[in-house]
């Protein structure tokens, strides 16, 4: 039986061999387009290497998704800039993402379709070697923000709740790892993180100056082009399923803890055993619709 694998095998690298540069390019270019077609059917949603996306994160690697027939293939990306942007130019169907600017782009004319609130929540923390442990101390220093986002609202509703003698310079730091490394590296004051990078800031001994869920916040969210699903049965289908994979992927990680996911939380968030191991136990909803509080505080932010 062995002998007649290798005989089998040897004659199909024989057969590659004897391809031509022609056929070589035109398979490659066939494969292309079957790639191609098979992205465009499947759901893409972009995704960030933050807690929130926890639940999408395992639903795609322990097979949840395959489970319930539904394709879904993740973008990621380390700025939400970038999903944003491709949230604008239609070529994914959906993202993690927060109010702020979820509603920043339903201003310029693409309606989204809010699947669920998340768990996100944002701390200010500040650089221990500035040895700044109020909000009123970063009077004329940096803080790394992202424009139209739930940090910079965040960043200013601390900001102003205390007014500084001298102003506080945001800067715009899109990627949320870099915003880390500018703290850990002295070269920011002050940076706005959510989970896991907040954890990791702590741990370094860098204070927390303003948390969002003191101020009862809930911005952040997962939000679905409207556009990909009318008049798409198909569509309809595959959303459906991916709420049930979420929500079956919350009731997981609640069962056993952030620490049985640590192998997951280290591929996409890039977080070191020690930072995990001193998360802080979050629990993660169904799928539910944000509140409209929550929304009419993102729609403000946009006038």
């Amino acid at each position: 039986m062995k002998q007649l694998v290798f005989y089998l095998v040897s004659l199909l690298v024989l057969a590659s061999c004897g391809q031509s540069y022609e056929e070589k390019q035109a398979l490659s270019r066939k494969q292309r387009a079957e790639l191609r077609r098979e992205d465009s059917l499947a759901l893409k949603v972009a995704v960030l290497p933050t807690l929130d996306c926890l639940p999408i994160f395992l639903a795609n690697d322990r097979g949840i998704f395959d489970s319930l027939k539904v394709d879904v293939h993740l973008r990621q990306w380390n700025a939400q800039m970038d999903a944003d942007t491709a949230l604008l130019g239609g070529t994914i169907e959906g993202a993690v993402t927060d109010l702020i600017r979820a509603e920043r782009i339903q201003r310029k004319g693409v309606a989204l379709k809010y699947v669920t609130s998340t768990g996100c929540y944002w701390q200010l923390i500040s650089n221990r070697t500035a040895r700044i442990r109020q909000i009123r101390q970063l009077s004329d220093k940096m803080v790394a923000i992202t424009r139209y986002s739930a940090t910079s609202y965040l960043a200013d509703i601390a900001i102003d709740s205390v007014k500084p003698k001298y102003d506080v310079y945001r800067i715009q730091i899109n990627d949320v790892n870099i915003r880390l490394r500018m703290l850990l590296n002295n070269e920011m004051d002050a940076v706005l993180l959510p989970e896991p990078q907040a954890t990791t800031a702590r741990l370094y001994g860098n204070p927390v100056l303003f948390d969002s869920r003191n101020r009862n916040l809930h911005l952040g969210v997962i939000a679905f082009r409207e556009g990909a699903f009318r008049n798409d049965e198909r569509r309809r289908k595959q959303l459906q399923a991916f709420v049930t994979a979420y929500n079956s992927a919350c009731d997981s990680i609640n069962q056993k803890g952030l620490a049985h996911y640590k192998e997951l939380i280290r591929k996409y968030c890039g977080s070191d055993d020690k930072t995990i191991k001193a998360l802080p136990k979050i629990k993660f909803r169904h799928a539910t619709e944000p509140r409209n509080r929550d929304i009419e505080t993102a729609r403000k932010t946009c006038l």
